[in-house]
C-alpha cells in the first residue's frame, strides 16, 4: 500500500501519517481534547469508524452507533476544518469548531462547541452544543486548506 503524502484534513498542516494515522492506528494517544476533535474529524473524513465509537464516552456509546455512524460517513464529503477555540481543562475540555461539507452541491457547516471529558489518560467527546453558521470572510484563507482565499477557491 502506497504511504499517503498529503496534508491530514485535521488542519494540522502535517501529512496524515505524521498526524492523525497513528492515533487511528492505536500507535499514539491524542494530547488534548483538541487532538482528539482533529483525529475525529478525519475519521469522519476517512472512515475511521472504529476511532468514532472509541473515543465516544462510553455512557454516550449505543447499540448500532458503528452502523449509523457507517451511513452517515457514506453521504457526507467533508472539505474542510476550522477551529475556533480550544478551552483546555485538566478533566473537561470544550472544542469550538466548524466542519465544512458538500450538501446537495453546496457548502455547509456544522457549527459546534464539544465537551471532551478526560478518563484513564485518554479523551472522549461527550456532547456537543449546536451553535449558528460563522460568516465566511472573503480575504481570508479558504478552509479546505489550499492556501487561497475563500473568494478564490470556494
Amino acid at each position: 500500500m502506497a504511504k499517503i503524502t498529503y496534508p491530514c484534513p485535521c488542519a494540522s498542516g502535517k501529512l496524515y501519517p505524521d498526524c492523525c494515522e497513528p492515533i487511528h492506528k492505536g500507535k499514539a494517544d491524542a494530547q488534548s481534547a483538541e487532538q482528539t476533535m482533529r483525529a475525529r474529524y478525519t475519521a469522519f473524513c476517512y472512515g475511521e469508524i472504529g476511532y468514532l465509537v472509541d473515543t465516544l464516552h462510553p455512557r454516550k456509546r449505543r447499540l448500532g452507533d458503528a452502523f449509523s455512524l457507517s451511513k452517515r460517513i457514506k453521504k457526507t464529503r467533508w472539505i474542510g476544518l476550522k477551529i475556533i477555540n480550544h478551552q483546555a481543562g485538566e478533566e473537561i475540555s470544550y472544542v469550538d469548531f466548524v466542519a465544512f461539507r458538500l450538501e446537495k452541491g453546496q457548502i455547509a457547516q456544522q457549527h459546534e462547541r464539544s465537551k471532551f471529558v478526560f478518563v484513564e489518560g485518554k479523551w472522549f467527546y461527550f456532547d456537543g452544543e449546536e451553535l449558528p453558521d460563522i460568516k465566511l470572510e472573503r480575504n481570508e484563507p479558504c478552509f479546505c486548506g489550499s492556501g487561497k482565499k475563500f473568494k478564490k477557491c470556494h
